[in-house]
């Protein structure tokens, strides 16, 4: 049975759900290579071509209370994170986005937490837009209204990030009691509707089920404007209310970029390096991912710390990953 699914997604054919479950109940390591190499060729068939994306954390004050049981990158919630307020000042986000625009990396996302209407945001486009040639993804979650979508449009923001992390709603309100997944699906609507490329994404390794996860890849189908999905596997943060809940699996992770990859071959499958550990890059890229995301060049001018995990991607060693898988990295321009 798994070998026609896997011959059926190797021809490029429809899956339907119970297909889809039977490859995320796959143990047998063989089938497991197959999985991996079949969405590997998928997306090489497409293009080899590997993008990079670097970061600026505009501030980490955030007002959503509770706050999300996961989140070590707030103030005040894991010595791990950041701990302390900040609030980028624009000068400082002009000198990160220079830095980043004088290498390799074509892209540069900009998140932050809640609490400013998306204004942290709409200032971030202004300078990136205007003052580099850099790709911009913006990532404030639902600290968004319809006139920052609108603004960060007029800027030429090229992705706006909303993150379901799961539309399993029970798990979503245990894991996020200051938020509502209602609100988060609205907001990668607004996104759709003025045209935007829209990246949202899967937290895994909180708890939810297989079929969890089948449920929010279809589910994202409904997104017209969907240019991207975040694979983002759970990472504990010491001082947190979750900070004893198992990290993911890296074979998790990379099952579920592959079954990803075949549902969606033209996709930008983002791996965000602090999620899956810098020297586990090489396997995100094996299972099909094309997107390597919180890659940092050595002349970063500020303090980082990665969003699931205190450690972010160094660029040189990323670039050494990439190119000893035969892959390339993406055109610049």
């Amino acid at each position: 049975m798994i070998d026609r699914i896997l011959d059926n997604a190797h021809q490029g054919k429809k899956l339907n759900k119970p297909e889809i479950l039977q490859l995320f109940e796959i143990i047998d390591k063989e089938d497991f290579k197959k999985l991996l190499k079949i969405a590997s060729n998928i997306r090489d068939s497409i293009s080899d071509d590997i993008k990079l994306t670097s970061t600026i954390h505009l501030t980490n004050i955030c007002k959503v209370n509770p706050k999300c049981k996961y989140c070590g990158f707030a103030s005040n919630t894991s010595k791990e994170g950041y701990y302390n307020g900040f609030y980028k000042k624009h000068d400082e986000i002009l000198k990160i986005a220079e830095c980043v625009d004088k290498t390799e990396i074509p892209r540069i996302s900009c998140s932050g937490a809640h609490g400013y209407n998306g204004r942290q945001a709409v200032e971030a486009a202004k300078i990136v837009k205007s003052k580099t040639s850099l790709e911009l993804l913006v990532n404030v979650g639902t600290d968004l209204t319809p006139s920052a979508i609108k603004e960060l449009a007029k800027y030429n923001t090229d992705t706006i990030c909303c993150n379901l992390e799961t539309i399993n709603e029970e798990l979503f309100n245990r894991l996020k009691p200051g938020e509502r997944l209602e609100d988060r699906i609205k907001i990668c609507e607004m996104v759709c509707e003025e045209g935007i490329e829209l990246s949202s994404g899967l937290l895994i390794g909180v708890g939810e089920s297989y079929e969890d996860r089948v449920d929010h890849l279809l589910f994202l189908k409904k997104f017209k404007t969907l240019g991207e999905i975040p694979i983002m596997g759970f990472n504990p943060y010491k001082g947190t209310p979750m900070e004893y809940h198992p990290k993911c699996s890296i074979e998790e992770q990379m099952k579920t970029i592959a079954i990803t990859r075949i549902l969606y071959p033209k996709i930008r499958i983002t791996v965000p390096t602090p999620t899956i550990g810098p020297k586990n890059v090489e396997y995100s890229l094996l299972a099909g991912a094309n997107n390597l995301a919180t890659v940092v060049p050595q002349d970063y001018p500020l303090s980082i710390k990665g969003v699931g995990n205190p450690s972010y991607g160094n660029l040189d060693d990323i670039l050494n990953v990439v190119a000893d898988l035969g892959l390339k990295i993406g055109s610049k321009y």
